[in-house]
């Protein structure tokens, strides 16, 4: 094994995106071991998240890695070099964010699914490329609502908000991006950048859109919190959750393939 792709929240981070808390909020130190043991056996750990970009930056800088994924796969950080997926790119001056903005998309989509949409406050400010929302909406049925060059995906299930009452489930954060964009599409293209094989890589996440990665990498892992039904094949699901589930598939991992 000479990589892992892994997801931060609800993967990585346990309860309050923290490293050193298990799902039940409880101390662990099981995330940093498998950090440890990846280090040792020179495995490289390579971030892939919703988040923005300097968020994902200094986490991937505490953990000492060079190369990170951004904004859902919109942005793929190698040793200082960016590249920039899906079918919009910045240009006369506009960022992606905005050019989506300036499409009428996010407006569409919080007029249609009022009071099950909203901004994914405060973290959907200060983003170059995708629109940041929470709720609970069909899938599909948003997306056939959008423009050809645009999608709306799903990156996993949000603790519950005041503001979103009623809902049939747990919210979930969803990302208005390019299409062509996706965590699949990043970690492929830095797949492809350190010349790895799908043998030579596994993944770890808790969504969707992280179970797409399933498609490039060799092995990949769906923590226990994930609840989605696995589709077999290269995907298997931890018996933890969160940061000791990516324990779990680390140490498995490592353990059949030296």
């Amino acid at each position: 094994m000479r990589c892992v792709y892994t997801d931060l929240d609800g993967t990585l981070l346990g309860r309050g995106a923290s490293l050193f808390r298990d799902a039940e909020g409880n101390f662990t130190m099981l995330p940093a071991r498998a950090l440890e043991a990846c280090h040792r056996a020179e495995v490289e750990v390579v971030l892939k998240s919703g988040r923005r970009k300097a968020q994902v930056m200094e986490d991937a800088r505490l953990l000492g890695q060079t190369a990170y994924i951004y904004e859902v796969g919109c942005g793929v950080h190698v040793d200082g070099e960016e590249t920039y997926l899906g079918e919009l790119r910045p240009q006369d001056g506009k960022s992606v964010w905005q050019q989506i903005e300036d499409s009428g998309a996010p407006r569409m989509l919080l007029e249609r699914y009022e009071g099950r949409l909203e901004p994914h406050a405060p973290w959907h400010l200060d983003r170059q490329f995708s629109h940041l929302l929470r709720g609970l909406v069909d899938l599909d049925e948003a997306n056939a609502l959008l423009p050809d060059d645009l999608r709306l995906l799903d990156n996993g299930s949000i603790s519950p908000k005041e503001t979103l009452l009623g809902l049939e489930g747990p919210p979930h954060a969803y990302h208005l991006i390019p299409r062509g964009a996706s965590k699949a599409a990043a970690v492929a293209a830095h797949m492809r950048a350190r010349a790895y094989r799908p043998e030579d890589v596994i993944g770890v996440g808790d969504s969707r859109e992280d179970l797409d990665v399933a498609e490039v990498v060799g092995r990949f892992f769906l923590v226990a919190n994930a609840k989605i039904e696995s589709p077999g094949g290269n995907v298997e699901i931890t018996e933890a959750a969160m940061g000791e589930g990516f324990y779990e598939a680390v140490v498995r991992s490592l353990a059949e393939t030296r």
